[in-house]
């Protein structure tokens, strides 16, 4: 089904207008907020024998921000590095950004991409049209923070449906400082993104920038050779031990617990919290490590094994992260995920490449090789491994069923696996977190009586 709705989003796009009247962005200009009452008896849901207004909490547009006309008023723009320019109206923070626009095709889980490292130096396009209406809880963030610059929408929700919300999308993004565009015909911006590839863009919401300034700083800028690595890597090293909570553990053998405790080190390139937590889950004691941190120190502690993270960026603007795993390759069980895969795959003596538009979204289906197991996967990455440039030992065990490029590898001889995307899936489906029981599998091979 998300792969099937994902398909109507890329291939109605229209790419001759991009906006246009849409009866749903009609806002009635009202005093106050419409009761619940008053909207239940003029629809379908008046008869439902009882609605919990905890559930659906639905404010009106203010007054002074309702349109005179049918179309809704812009007051910002984001101008492509191609001279197109997108005008929408903001909301959350204020200013001027600059960033590689992609575009993310998941269906939910909006809050968990916009806390996601690996999307600094980004603005997302999503295109799910309607954005917002789960609002934003406190549970459900990747990191401490927003690390994208922006993010683009058909259309903003005004109502917060959702009983764990605590605050709107519009407020979170103005808390942390991510500019908002709202109704963008996100259809038309992914085709343009899919037929030219990922573009820089500019966004602002300051009047006094001209549309040439917009340009001009959206052709200066480039996310290659960019390292961000360090950027969004923590600072010092520090354990982490809590596990998936039991009420969203969905791999229930896991709530018996492990016998087995492992040491695993995982350098953070940008890591997600629930790559944390599903380690966790699995038994592993976990010490965190910045990105730059030495393999010597690494080492020196003794893991079973070590994680390399996710993480934004050009994989080939960070040297000293393959040197690093180079060191380590061989002398301990080792397994990297979507930037790992990366910075492994140049520690094995492969190259890197830029895609053309990147892999962003969570239903992407990827062929386990070896068994020919299907898996819906939950990915987000601009580059990828080039296998051709890969030495003898080095087997690709997946494949990206969409392009055919490599999803994941392992190198036997130096106990090493790997693979293109997140087996957390947050958000997205389990398919690949049979994954981490495979790195579990490893380090046992290593311990194989260890209590």
């Amino acid at each position: 089904m998300l792969l099937a709705c994902n398909n109507v989003f890329l291939n109605q796009a229209n790419s001759t207008k991009r906006s246009g009247f849409n009866p749903s962005n009609i806002k009635i200009a009202s005093s106050k907020p419409a009761s619940i009452k008053s909207v239940l008896s003029t629809s379908s849901l008046s008869n439902s024998a009882s609605v919990s207004k905890k559930f659906f909490a639905c404010k009106a547009a203010p007054s002074s921000s309702v349109s005179k006309t049918p179309f809704p008023e812009t007051n910002a723009r984001l101008v492509l590095e191609d001279g197109s320019i997108w005008k929408g109206r903001a909301f959350g923070a204020t200013g001027t950004q600059v960033a590689e626009v992609v575009f993310n095709t998941a269906l939910s889980g909006y809050q968990e991409v916009m806390t996601d490292p690996s999307y600094k130096g980004q603005f997302v396009s999503f295109t799910c049209p309607h954005i917002g209406n789960t609002g934003i809880n406190f549970e459900d963030h990747e990191s401490k923070k927003c690390h994208l610059g922006a993010i683009v929408v058909r259309d903003l929700s005004l109502c917060v449906s959702n009983y764990r919300a605590k605050l709107s999308l519009a407020d979170y993004c103005k808390q942390q400082g991510v500019i908002g565009l709202a109704e963008i015909d996100t259809r038309a911006l992914t085709k343009v993104l899919r037929e030219h590839g990922c573009l820089v863009g500019a966004i602002s919401t300051d009047p006094s920038k001209s549309d040439a300034e917009l340009l001009k700083m959206a052709r200066n800028w480039t996310i290659v050779g960019k390292d961000l690595l360090s950027v969004v890597s923590c600072t010092e090293p520090y354990e982490w031990r809590q596990g998936t909570h039991h009420e969203w553990e969905f791999n229930r053998a896991l709530l018996q617990g492990n016998k087995q405790k492992f040491h695993v080190v995982a350098y953070d390139f940008g890591i997600k919290e629930n790559i944390l937590r599903r380690l966790a889950s699995f038994g592993c004691r976990i010490t965190v490590v910045p990105a730059t941190y030495p393999a010597s120190e690494v080492l020196k502690m003794n893991p079973d094994g070590v994680f390399f993270s996710n993480g934004p960026g050009d994989p080939s603007a960070a040297p000293y992260a393959v040197d690093n795993a180079k060191a380590i390759l061989g002398k301990k069980p080792v397994f990297g995920i979507c930037m790992g895969h990366q910075i492994l795959g140049q520690a094995f003596g492969g190259k890197t490449f830029k895609l053309k538009f990147g892999h962003h979204g969570s239903n992407h289906p990827i062929r386990y090789t070896p068994t020919g197991r299907i898996e819906i996967s939950s990915q987000n990455h601009n580059f990828a491994v080039d296998p051709a440039s890969l030495p003898t030992g080095v087997e690709v065990t997946h494949v990206n069923l969409n392009d055919g490029t490599c999803a994941g590898m392992v190198y036997a001889e130096k106990k090493a696996m790997t693979i293109q995307y997140h087996p957390e899936s947050s958000p997205g489906p389990h398919d690949a977190d049979v994954c981490f029981q495979q790195f579990i599998d490893m380090m046992k091979a290593e311990h194989p009586v260890k209590a």
